[in-house]
């Protein structure tokens, strides 16, 4: 399913993305933008949560920890991000310093553990492909992180290239080969006119194509999901994810796996 960012461009406050009537059962997703000074608070009583500044700086208090003036990045091409983890029953409040954009990610949840800062330092690049299917993928939430459900990070790919590539799936639960994960991407393009192309598909019925453009989001509850994005432009996306089992384990289409095997 697709969400259009023009739906919601020039809204400010929180904008809830995807909830009850998502195909996704376990991810929830919404927009926080705040202009300079503006609060914003909330609490997920059942949910832990990834606080993840996609621009501007705030401040930010959890539980009974806080943080002032976290951020830096002009927009999401702009280095790696500050991001928070909150675990399932902490009220947190943010004040922005500065106009501020912020994904709110969560998932059900019971985990014990408690908020903590995740700085540009803490996240892992992981160059990942080779020639035009080459990317940075950015891990923000992983297995350093003391959550129960959510993984998340960035992946941006360079005018032309191709990312999620070979197409790959993570929705059977036979571990080790496969791990049953639901997952969702939010879009951004720089220049932000430019447009990506995704397909969602399965080996039976079900083939998507989704033209991407700026702030758009697509759930993948299923299926293999490539993307790509026009000469000139990059492409941007927040990946979040989360099942039962909190193991990233995909498997790749064996009809295009073998680009895998070619010499660099």
């Amino acid at each position: 399913m697709k969400i259009e960012g023009k739906r919601y461009d020039r809204k400010t406050g929180y904008i809830p993305l995807i909830g009850k009537k998502s195909d996704l059962k376990a991810v929830d997703f919404g927009i926080l933008r705040l202009k300079k000074g503006r609060r914003s608070s909330g609490v997920f009583k059942n949910k832990e949560t990834a606080v993840i500044i996609l621009s501007g700086k705030i401040d930010m208090k959890a539980g009974n920890k806080s943080w002032r003036s976290i951020g830096k990045r002009k927009d999401v091409f702009s280095g790696k991000a500050y991001a928070f983890f909150v675990p399932p029953a902490c009220r947190y409040e943010i004040r922005a310093r500065s106009d501020a954009e912020i994904a709110v990610c969560s998932a059900p949840s019971r985990a014990k553990s408690l908020a903590k800062l995740i700085r540009p330092s803490d996240v892992r690049l992981r160059k990942v492909g080779m020639k035009n299917f080459r990317r940075n993928v950015y891990d923000i939430i992983d297995e350093r992180t003391d959550a129960q459900a959510l993984l998340a990070g960035e992946t941006i790919n360079a005018p032309g290239n191709w990312s999620s590539y070979p197409p790959h799936k993570h929705d059977v639960d036979n571990l080790p080969a496969e791990s049953k994960l639901e997952e969702m991407y939010f879009f951004k393009l720089s220049p932000s006119n430019g447009f990506g192309v995704m397909r969602v598909y399965d080996n039976g019925k079900m083939d998507n194509i989704y033209v991407l453009k700026n702030n758009d989001i697509v759930t993948i509850p299923k299926g293999y999901h490539p993307v790509s994005v026009i000469p000139g432009y990059r492409i941007y996306y927040l990946w979040v994810l989360a099942g039962k089992k909190r193991v990233l384990k995909p498997n790749d289409d064996p009809s295009y796996s073998w680009v895998k095997e070619v010499k660099s």
